[in-house]
C-alpha cells in the first residue's frame, strides 16, 4: 500500500470515529423516549386531560423532598424517602425532618398509596435508600442536626426490617469523621449477594470521597478511592449501584461522570456519556438508568437535565427523558430527578427534591 492510500484510509477511519462519537453525544440527549409521566398531559382519561400526581400521601400530609427510592423485592412496590415537609417550605427548596414527627421512610403500592411508614424522629436529612436481597431497608443519613429534645442526628447508616424494626446502625450520631466506623454525610449504600456492605461517603465535594466496605455483620473490611479528578478518585459521590456481574457503579457527580470499581476497590473505568449523575439504577437485564439533575449552563455546559437509559456492558446511551421542569439558570442546583428506580414492568420512579415531587414514568408498550 502506498503512503497516499494509507493516508486516505486513516483519514476515513478518523472521520468514522469522529462521526460515531458525535452520534453518541447526540443520542445521549436526543434518543427515543418510550416513557411518559403518569401525572402528565394525556395521563388522564381523555385527550388533553392531566392526570393526578401518582404518589398519594395519607391525610393532609403534603409531599416533601424525596430522597432515595428503591423497588421492593416483589418487583412492584416502591420504597422511598420523603423528607417530611408540611412546614410551608416553598417548591424549589429542600425539606428536612429534624423538627418533624412525620415518618420519612414510606412504602407505596403500584397505584401510589402508602402501605407502610416508619422512621420518625430518627433523621434530619435521610438521603440514600437500598433494599437488600432479604427485603431489609438500608438508609443513609447525609445531614446533621438535632431534635427539639436535643437528640443528635447525622452521619450514620441504618438497616431496618421491612416492618421498620432497627436491625443495625453504623456511624456515630452527629459525629463526622473518616475512620473505619465514622462517616461524613454518607450519600448511599448498596449490598452484594454475599451481604457485603458498600457505603458512599460522603455527599459533598469536600467530604471523604471514598467507598467504605463492611461485612454483612457490619465489620470494617476496607475503604477505597480518594478526593480528586483522576482515575479512581471521586468528587461528591452521590449514589451507588451494582451491576449483575458485581461491578460497583458510583455516581461521581462532582466529576461529571460514572466511576466503576470492582468489589475489591480496583478502579476499572469511568463514563462521561451519562451526564452529571445523581443516581444510577441497573436492572437485572443489564439496562442502566442514570438521573442527571444538575447539568446546566454553569455546572455542565452543553448537557441537559434528564434521565439517560443505556446498556451497562457497552455504555451506549439509547434513550433520553428530558427534564421538562428545567429553566436554566433559575434552577441552578438541581431541578430534576436525583433518585431513580425501575420496577419489573419497566416503569421508572424518580424523586425530585427541589420540586418536591415523586414521579412515575410509564413504559409505553
Amino acid at each position: 500500500m502506498n503512503s497516499k492510500a494509507g493516508k486516505t484510509i486513516a483519514q476515513a477511519l478518523g472521520i468514522m470515529l469522529a462521526l460515531a462519537l458525535t452520534l453518541g453525544e447526540a443520542n445521549a440527549q436526543s434518543g427515543r423516549n418510550p416513557w411518559r409521566p403518569a401525572d402528565g398531559l394525556q395521563a388522564g382519561t381523555g385527550p388533553g386531560l392531566i392526570g393526578q400526581p401518582w404518589a398519594k400521601l395519607p391525610g393532609d400530609r403534603a409531599m416533601g423532598s424525596p430522597g432515595g427510592v428503591h423497588i421492593d423485592n416483589d418487583g412492584e412496590h416502591i420504597w422511598a424517602i420523603v423528607r417530611c415537609g408540611n412546614d410551608g417550605t416553598p417548591r424549589g427548596s429542600q425539606t428536612y425532618c429534624d423538627q418533624s414527627d412525620l415518618d420519612p421512610i414510606l412504602k407505596f403500592d403500584p397505584d401510589g398509596n402508602v402501605v407502610t411508614e416508619f422512621g420518625g424522629r430518627m433523621f434530619a436529612w435521610p438521603h440514600g435508600l437500598h433494599v437488600d436481597g432479604a427485603g431489609n431497608i438500608w438508609v443513609t443519613e447525609a445531614g446533621s442536626g438535632e431534635s427539639p429534645a436535643g437528640e443528635a442526628y447525622g452521619h450514620q447508616l441504618f438497616k431496618f426490617s421491612p416492618s421498620g424494626e432497627l436491625l443495625m446502625t453504623l456511624g456515630e450520631a452527629g459525629v463526622s469523621g473518616d475512620g473505619p466506623y465514622h462517616f461524613t454525610n454518607p450519600s448511599d449504600v448498596v449490598t452484594a449477594a454475599n451481604g457485603d456492605i458498600f457505603v458512599a461517603d460522603g455527599h459533598n465535594n469536600n467530604g471523604n470521597n471514598r467507598i467504605v466496605k463492611y461485612s454483612a455483620a457490619g465489620e470494617y473490611i476496607t475503604d477505597f478511592a480518594e478526593t480528586g479528578y483522576g482515575p479512581g478518585q471521586l468528587l461528591g459521590p452521590h449514589a451507588l449501584a451494582m451491576a449483575p456481574d458485581g461491578r460497583i457503579f458510583v455516581a461521581d457527580r462532582g466529576n461529571k461522570r460514572i466511576s466503576i470499581f470492582d468489589q475489591e476497590g480496583n478502579f476499572l473505568s469511568h463514563w462521561t456519556q451519562f451526564g452529571m449523575p445523581s443516581d444510577i439504577w441497573i436492572s437485572a437485564d443489564g439496562t442502566i438508568y442514570v438521573a442527571d439533575s444538575e447539568s446546566d449552563m454553569t455546572q455542565n455546559p452543553g448537557w441537559e437535565k434528564g434521565i439517560r437509559v443505556g446498556d451497562v456492558e457497552t455504555g451506549w446511551v439509547e434513550h433520553f427523558i428530558l427534564d421538562m421542569g428545567d429553566n436554566p439558570p433559575v434552577t441552578q442546583g438541581g431541578s430534576g430527578a436525583e433518585s431513580i428506580a425501575v420496577d419489573r414492568n419497566g416503569n421508572i420512579f424518580a424523586g425530585e427534591p427541589r420540586p418536591q415531587r415523586l414521579r412515575k414514568y410509564l413504559k409505553v408498550r
